[in-house]
Protein backbone atom coordinates (compact mmCIF):
# COMPACT_ATOMS: atom_id res chain seq x y z
CA UNK A 1 0.00 0.00 0.00
CA UNK A 2 1.79 3.78 -1.13
CA UNK A 3 2.34 5.56 1.63
CA UNK A 4 0.60 8.99 2.04
CA UNK A 5 3.48 10.70 1.64
CA UNK A 6 4.21 8.85 -2.02
CA UNK A 7 0.87 9.49 -2.94
CA UNK A 8 0.65 13.45 -2.26
CA UNK A 9 4.07 13.30 -4.12
CA UNK A 10 2.46 11.83 -7.52
CA UNK A 11 -0.10 14.25 -7.43
CA UNK A 12 2.16 17.23 -7.65
CA UNK A 13 4.11 16.18 -9.92
CA UNK A 14 0.74 15.90 -11.90
CA UNK A 15 -0.70 19.53 -10.60
CA UNK A 16 2.92 20.80 -11.53
CA UNK A 17 2.41 19.65 -14.69
CA UNK A 18 -1.02 20.50 -15.12
CA UNK A 19 -0.20 24.12 -13.72
CA UNK A 20 2.62 24.42 -15.98
CA UNK A 21 0.67 23.77 -19.29
CA UNK A 22 -2.17 26.62 -18.03
CA UNK A 23 -0.66 28.94 -16.17
CA UNK A 24 3.20 29.25 -17.42
CA UNK A 25 4.43 31.84 -14.37
CA UNK A 26 3.78 28.99 -11.70
CA UNK A 27 6.50 26.85 -12.35
CA UNK A 28 7.17 25.62 -8.53
CA UNK A 29 5.43 22.95 -6.80
CA UNK A 30 5.65 25.99 -3.89
CA UNK A 31 3.88 28.38 -6.07
CA UNK A 32 1.21 25.72 -6.95
CA UNK A 33 0.21 26.11 -3.27
CA UNK A 34 0.57 29.65 -2.89
CA UNK A 35 -1.71 29.95 -6.09
CA UNK A 36 -4.63 27.69 -4.16
CA UNK A 37 -4.36 31.01 -1.34
CA UNK A 38 -4.27 28.72 1.53
CA UNK A 39 -1.40 27.40 4.34
CA UNK A 40 2.10 29.61 5.51
CA UNK A 41 5.29 29.35 4.91
CA UNK A 42 5.76 26.16 7.49
CA UNK A 43 2.60 24.19 6.05
CA UNK A 44 4.28 24.47 3.10
CA UNK A 45 7.60 23.37 3.81
CA UNK A 46 6.09 20.60 5.66
CA UNK A 47 3.93 19.25 3.48
CA UNK A 48 6.26 19.63 0.38
CA UNK A 49 8.97 17.64 2.37
CA UNK A 50 6.47 14.99 4.64
CA UNK A 51 7.83 16.04 7.10
CA UNK A 52 3.96 16.15 9.56
CA UNK A 53 0.76 14.11 9.52
CA UNK A 54 -0.05 17.39 9.19
CA UNK A 55 2.04 18.62 6.43
CA UNK A 56 0.09 15.65 4.82
CA UNK A 57 -3.18 16.55 5.44
CA UNK A 58 -2.50 20.28 4.31
CA UNK A 59 -1.00 18.86 0.71
CA UNK A 60 -4.85 17.17 0.65
CA UNK A 61 -6.41 20.46 1.09
CA UNK A 62 -4.20 22.35 -1.01
CA UNK A 63 -4.73 19.72 -3.79
CA UNK A 64 -8.32 19.59 -3.25
CA UNK A 65 -8.20 23.63 -3.84
CA UNK A 66 -6.14 23.53 -6.48
CA UNK A 67 -7.83 20.78 -8.61
CA UNK A 68 -11.56 23.00 -8.51
CA UNK A 69 -9.75 26.21 -9.13
CA UNK A 70 -8.18 24.37 -12.30
CA UNK A 71 -11.84 23.42 -13.55
CA UNK A 72 -13.56 26.93 -12.12
CA UNK A 73 -11.00 29.17 -13.97
CA UNK A 74 -8.20 27.55 -16.22
CA UNK A 75 -9.72 29.05 -19.04
CA UNK A 76 -9.96 32.48 -17.78
CA UNK A 77 -6.83 33.56 -18.89
CA UNK A 78 -7.23 37.38 -20.20
CA UNK A 79 -5.79 36.49 -23.20
CA UNK A 80 -9.44 34.83 -24.37
CA UNK A 81 -12.35 37.15 -25.45
CA UNK A 82 -15.90 36.10 -24.26
CA UNK A 83 -18.82 37.91 -25.18
CA UNK A 84 -22.91 37.16 -25.15
CA UNK A 85 -25.25 38.37 -28.35
CA UNK A 86 -29.06 38.35 -28.40
CA UNK A 87 -28.85 37.36 -31.80
CA UNK A 88 -31.99 38.62 -33.62
CA UNK A 89 -33.89 36.67 -36.04
CA UNK A 90 -33.03 36.82 -39.71
CA UNK A 91 -29.18 36.41 -39.02
CA UNK A 92 -27.01 33.69 -39.92
CA UNK A 93 -24.40 32.47 -37.14
CA UNK A 94 -21.17 33.08 -39.40
CA UNK A 95 -19.29 36.56 -40.43
CA UNK A 96 -19.89 36.29 -43.75
CA UNK A 97 -22.51 35.05 -46.74
CA UNK A 98 -21.78 35.14 -50.21
CA UNK A 99 -25.63 35.96 -50.68
CA UNK A 100 -25.44 39.11 -48.50
CA UNK A 101 -27.66 37.76 -45.77
CA UNK A 102 -27.40 39.48 -42.49
CA UNK A 103 -24.46 37.99 -40.28
CA UNK A 104 -23.48 38.28 -37.12
CA UNK A 105 -20.95 40.98 -38.80
CA UNK A 106 -23.70 43.54 -38.74
CA UNK A 107 -23.37 43.45 -34.88
CA UNK A 108 -20.05 42.47 -33.45
CA UNK A 109 -17.00 44.30 -34.27
CA UNK A 110 -14.34 41.95 -31.96
CA UNK A 111 -11.83 40.31 -33.79
CA UNK A 112 -10.95 37.34 -33.23
CA UNK A 113 -13.93 35.37 -31.44
CA UNK A 114 -16.41 33.00 -33.16
CA UNK A 115 -19.80 31.96 -31.89
CA UNK A 116 -19.49 28.97 -30.07
CA UNK A 117 -22.79 26.78 -30.98
CA UNK A 118 -25.25 27.80 -33.54
CA UNK A 119 -28.63 29.31 -33.74
CA UNK A 120 -30.62 28.54 -37.11
CA UNK A 121 -31.13 32.25 -39.38
CA UNK A 122 -35.17 31.85 -37.92
CA UNK A 123 -34.18 31.05 -34.08
CA UNK A 124 -33.28 33.82 -31.83
CA UNK A 125 -31.80 34.60 -28.67
CA UNK A 126 -28.51 34.01 -26.68
CA UNK A 127 -25.45 33.26 -28.99
CA UNK A 128 -21.66 32.66 -26.79
CA UNK A 129 -18.83 33.86 -28.89
CA UNK A 130 -15.19 33.18 -27.65
CA UNK A 131 -12.01 33.37 -28.82
CA UNK A 132 -11.03 30.47 -26.70
CA UNK A 133 -11.92 26.82 -28.98
CA UNK A 134 -11.40 24.77 -25.80
CA UNK A 135 -14.49 26.53 -23.93
CA UNK A 136 -16.03 26.61 -27.53
CA UNK A 137 -15.64 22.63 -27.71
CA UNK A 138 -17.27 22.45 -24.14
CA UNK A 139 -20.14 24.14 -24.97
CA UNK A 140 -20.92 22.20 -28.40
CA UNK A 141 -19.96 19.00 -27.40
CA UNK A 142 -22.88 16.22 -26.12
CA UNK A 143 -19.97 15.38 -23.94
CA UNK A 144 -20.36 17.59 -21.46
CA UNK A 145 -23.82 17.79 -21.19
CA UNK A 146 -24.21 21.77 -20.90
CA UNK A 147 -28.02 22.70 -20.67
CA UNK A 148 -29.43 25.13 -23.20
CA UNK A 149 -32.86 26.67 -22.49
CA UNK A 150 -35.29 28.48 -24.74
CA UNK A 151 -38.53 29.29 -25.20
CA UNK A 152 -40.79 27.75 -27.72
CA UNK A 153 -44.06 28.87 -29.32
CA UNK A 154 -45.95 26.23 -30.77
CA UNK A 155 -48.92 25.58 -32.55
CA UNK A 156 -51.85 23.83 -30.45
CA UNK A 157 -51.96 22.95 -26.77
CA UNK A 158 -49.36 19.96 -25.98
CA UNK A 159 -51.62 17.33 -24.06
CA UNK A 160 -49.38 15.26 -21.21
CA UNK A 161 -48.97 12.60 -23.43
CA UNK A 162 -47.05 15.12 -26.01
CA UNK A 163 -45.46 16.34 -22.85
CA UNK A 164 -43.84 12.79 -21.46
CA UNK A 165 -42.58 12.16 -25.41
CA UNK A 166 -40.70 15.29 -25.28
CA UNK A 167 -39.35 14.97 -21.83
CA UNK A 168 -38.31 10.94 -22.55
CA UNK A 169 -37.21 11.84 -26.10
CA UNK A 170 -37.68 11.47 -29.47
CA UNK A 171 -36.64 9.91 -32.34
CA UNK A 172 -35.03 12.45 -35.03
CA UNK A 173 -33.57 11.00 -38.22
CA UNK A 174 -33.43 7.56 -36.98
CA UNK A 175 -31.55 8.79 -33.49
CA UNK A 176 -33.37 9.14 -30.14
CA UNK A 177 -32.69 12.90 -28.39
CA UNK A 178 -31.96 12.81 -24.63
CA UNK A 179 -34.38 13.26 -21.83
CA UNK A 180 -35.52 17.14 -21.54
CA UNK A 181 -36.71 19.74 -19.18
CA UNK A 182 -39.68 20.63 -20.67
CA UNK A 183 -42.29 23.12 -18.85
CA UNK A 184 -45.84 24.15 -20.28
CA UNK A 185 -46.32 27.74 -19.54
CA UNK A 186 -49.39 28.72 -18.09
CA UNK A 187 -49.24 32.54 -19.17
CA UNK A 188 -47.59 34.00 -21.86
CA UNK A 189 -43.90 34.96 -21.50
CA UNK A 190 -42.74 38.93 -22.13
CA UNK A 191 -40.78 38.65 -25.14
CA UNK A 192 -39.62 41.34 -27.80
CA UNK A 193 -41.88 41.42 -30.88
CA UNK A 194 -39.90 39.54 -34.11
CA UNK A 195 -39.89 42.16 -37.29
CA UNK A 196 -41.38 38.96 -39.17
CA UNK A 197 -45.04 37.79 -37.44
CA UNK A 198 -45.24 34.26 -37.00
CA UNK A 199 -47.61 32.07 -38.84
CA UNK A 200 -51.07 32.92 -37.52
CA UNK A 201 -54.41 30.65 -38.21
CA UNK A 202 -57.21 32.18 -36.36
CA UNK A 203 -58.85 28.80 -35.87
CA UNK A 204 -55.26 26.89 -34.41
CA UNK A 205 -54.66 28.20 -30.39
CA UNK A 206 -51.01 28.91 -29.82
CA UNK A 207 -48.68 28.08 -26.20
CA UNK A 208 -45.55 28.58 -24.91
CA UNK A 209 -43.21 26.06 -23.65
CA UNK A 210 -39.82 26.38 -21.65
CA UNK A 211 -37.38 23.56 -23.24
CA UNK A 212 -34.32 22.30 -21.48
CA UNK A 213 -31.55 19.92 -23.98
CA UNK A 214 -28.09 19.09 -23.05
CA UNK A 215 -27.41 18.92 -27.21
CA UNK A 216 -27.61 20.37 -30.04
CA UNK A 217 -28.80 18.37 -33.34
CA UNK A 218 -29.41 20.36 -36.30
CA UNK A 219 -33.21 22.56 -35.57
CA UNK A 220 -33.36 19.94 -32.89
CA UNK A 221 -36.08 21.54 -30.85
CA UNK A 222 -38.09 22.07 -34.52
CA UNK A 223 -38.28 18.63 -35.41
CA UNK A 224 -38.89 17.74 -31.53
CA UNK A 225 -42.17 19.80 -31.52
CA UNK A 226 -42.93 18.29 -34.92
CA UNK A 227 -42.38 14.57 -34.68
CA UNK A 228 -45.10 15.01 -31.08
CA UNK A 229 -47.49 17.06 -33.72
CA UNK A 230 -46.96 21.04 -32.42
CA UNK A 231 -44.93 22.41 -35.12
CA UNK A 232 -42.70 25.24 -34.01
CA UNK A 233 -43.72 28.51 -34.37
CA UNK A 234 -40.97 30.61 -32.46
CA UNK A 235 -37.48 29.53 -30.86
CA UNK A 236 -35.42 31.88 -28.63
CA UNK A 237 -33.14 30.85 -26.52
CA UNK A 238 -32.65 32.09 -22.95
CA UNK A 239 -29.83 30.59 -21.29
CA UNK A 240 -26.90 28.34 -21.72
CA UNK A 241 -25.74 27.11 -18.48
CA UNK A 242 -26.16 29.37 -15.79
CA UNK A 243 -25.38 32.31 -18.16
CA UNK A 244 -29.15 33.91 -19.14
CA UNK A 245 -29.99 36.53 -21.97
CA UNK A 246 -31.47 38.72 -19.29
CA UNK A 247 -32.91 42.41 -20.67
CA UNK A 248 -30.64 42.71 -23.57
CA UNK A 249 -31.97 44.03 -26.38
CA UNK A 250 -31.66 41.93 -29.86
CA UNK A 251 -28.78 42.98 -31.30
CA UNK A 252 -26.63 44.11 -28.79
CA UNK A 253 -24.06 42.22 -27.28
CA UNK A 254 -21.69 42.22 -23.69
CA UNK A 255 -19.09 41.17 -22.43
CA UNK A 256 -18.70 37.79 -20.35
CA UNK A 257 -18.09 38.63 -16.56
CA UNK A 258 -15.85 36.33 -14.73
CA UNK A 259 -18.42 34.70 -12.05
CA UNK A 260 -20.52 34.08 -15.40
CA UNK A 261 -17.71 32.19 -17.02
CA UNK A 262 -16.80 29.83 -13.67
CA UNK A 263 -19.99 29.03 -13.85
CA UNK A 264 -19.80 27.00 -17.46
CA UNK A 265 -17.48 24.25 -15.95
Amino acid sequence: MLSISTCYRFVLLLLSKITRDLYPTLISRRRIFVFTGIGNDKQIDSGLHGNSREGSLFVLEATQSMNAKLQAGARLSSRYRHLMLHKPYGVLTKFTDSEGRPTLADYVVEPRVYPAGRLDMDSEGLLLLTSDGALAHRLTSPFHKVPKTYLVQVERIPDESALVQLRQGVMIKGKQTRQAKVQLLQHEPIVHTRPVPIRFRKSVPTVWLRMEIQEGMNRQIRHMTAQVGHPTLRVIRVAIGSIRLGSLLPGQWRWLREGELRGLF
